[in-house]
């Protein structure tokens, strides 16, 4: 295949050729020490960042990749100036030209030629969008090629290869905007345009928007442009919407990709915009829900609380967490035992999402899926209660303010008030914030309106643990004290050793 490739690349030139080159509105007048030439059998295989391997191959072949043209491109009529009949030759000639790339490094080099691309894609969607003419089948089929040349590509070397930075702060880090975006917009607001469209049959389009179209959509969402990003979502999620039988294998490729983020790279763009995705689409859920369902949240949403970037997808993670909880109320245990199981120990930055998320399950959490978890949920709630971060201890100290998580805890005061009742004690007696100080109080009387009793024997343990403590620390005082004495007795120096 590589000779073949390498023997046509070198043939001369036939009159075929030209009479091609000239009919989709390019000229062979150009330079030939440009070094570009149009080769529109070559073929390629594209891969984004990241992947390794040979890529997967589109309807049996590779999507093709034409090179900038040796000669002018001549601009072609509108869809305005042409009968009807010949809409179909333009549209397909208008595709021809937008398949050829350009360098965008350089805003000045092939100016020209970048504009008429240009216009002509913006002519491609209005054309679309209008929707005065159904477009053929070969029409679909060339269109689709043309927007796989163009928004298939290797995407550039991340912000962190290029600096060499482990982490940076997303919004100390500056946007990266792609200088071929004038262009890839209209690619991407013509396949948008295309999928929602009524005239789209999605017979005939799911031969060419197929596994490979979506899979190579997905290797985008790398891509550090956010706008870019921004498009692949809306079209993913319109594919999934309009194409029932892509359904499962978006779904799983979207796990794909969040394992490999979980468990090997942690580097991954578009985590954000395809939690967007999945937010919608288990709002649509069906009840009862599938255990395949069931697995995705355990196996690769709730892991996704490990890796360290999470406050840049928190949002939308938290949202699809809460979508699963509040579909089936079941699932509540299971969402707060993998929280606590994924708790951050030392940084009280991922603790206060954790509150909040934490907080927004429980609304959603009967009493008993409640009583499951309870024990071990409040023992990790009183140690948060005495964090010396104010924001952690204080939004643990907020659960109190949420009526339905008070009625919760009312209806298991007995065994959650003897779990925190320490805690809330250090906080009124030691804790820095006066903030954090003031709700300690206002938690202990909301528990003395609940339960006086329960709350005096409370107190009678805590007093017991104290003065017990109390005694320990006299006795070994007193230890330590007797030790010295013996030691001085037979002459050895003394050494005054104090309990802290």
């Amino acid at each position: 295949m590589f000779k073949k490739i390498i023997k046509g690349g070198n043939r001369k030139p036939s009159k075929s050729d030209s009479n091609s080159a000239s009919q989709y509105g390019f000229s062979q007048t150009g330079d030939r020490n440009s070094g570009a030439v149009f080769t529109p059998d070559v073929v390629v295989n594209h891969a984004s960042r990241g992947a390794t391997g040979p890529t997967a191959q589109h309807g049996g072949a590779a999507a093709p990749v034409t090179a900038q043209p040796s000669g002018n491109i001549e601009p072609l009529p509108s869809f305005r100036d042409v009968s009807t009949a010949d809409q179909q030759n333009l549209f397909l000639r208008k595709l021809q030209i937008c398949c050829f790339q350009f360098d965008f490094s350089d805003t000045l080099k092939s100016a020209r030629e970048k504009e008429i691309k240009r216009q002509n894609l913006a002519e491609l969607v209005e054309y679309i969008q209008s929707g005065s003419g159904k477009i053929n089948e070969r029409c679909q089929e060339e269109m689709i090629r043309m927007i796989a040349v163009n928004i298939f590509r290797c995407l550039p070397p991340g912000s962190h290869e290029n600096t060499g930075q482990d982490s940076v702060d997303p919004e100390e880090e500056e946007m990266y905007l792609d200088p071929s975006w004038p262009h890839l917009q209209l690619v991407y607001e013509l396949l948008l345009r295309y999928v929602v469209s009524s005239d789209t049959d999605t017979k005939v389009a799911k031969r060419y928007i197929d596994h490979w179209f979506v899979l190579k959509l997905l290797d985008l969402f790398d891509s550090e442009d956010l706008r870019e990003r921004e498009y692949l979502k809306t079209i993913l999620h319109r594919i999934y919407g309009k194409f029932m039988v892509h359904r499962p294998f978006i779904r799983k490729a979207i796990n794909n990709i969040f394992y490999r983020f979980i468990y090997e790279t942690e580097r991954y763009n578009g985590i954000a915009e395809l939690l967007e995705i999945l937010g919608s689409i288990v709002n649509g859920f069906a009840l009862p829900m599938k255990e395949e369902h069931k697995l995705f949240l355990v196996r690769a949403l709730i892991p996704l609380h490990k890796p360290k970037p999470i406050a840049a997808y928190h949002q939308q993670l938290s949202y699809c967490i809460t979508q699963f909880v509040e579909k089936d109320y079941k699932l509540a245990d299971t969402v707060i035992r993998g929280l606590l199981k994924y708790w951050p120990v030392t940084n009280c930055q991922k603790e206060v999402l954790f509150l909040g998320e934490l907080e927004e399950v429980l609304e959603a959490t009967q009493a008993a899926e409640f009583q499951r978890c309870m024990v071990s949920l409040f023992r990790q709630i009183a140690r948060c209660l005495n964090s010396p971060h104010f924001q952690v201890a204080e939004l643990s100290l907020f659960f109190w303010n949420n009526e339905h998580i008070v009625s919760l805890i009312a209806q298991n005061r007995a065994v959650i008030l003897p779990i925190i009742y320490e805690a809330l004690e250090r906080n009124i007696g030691n804790h820095w914030n006066q903030a954090v100080h003031g709700l300690s109080v206002n938690v202990r009387k909301m528990f003395m309106e609940m339960d006086v009793e329960l709350y005096q024997e409370c107190q009678r343990q805590y007093e017991d643990i104290k003065a017990s403590a109390q005694e320990l620390k006299v006795q070994r005082e007193l230890t330590w004290k007797r030790l010295a004495d013996a030691a001085a007795q037979r002459g050895y120096n003394t050494i005054t050793l104090q309990d802290e």
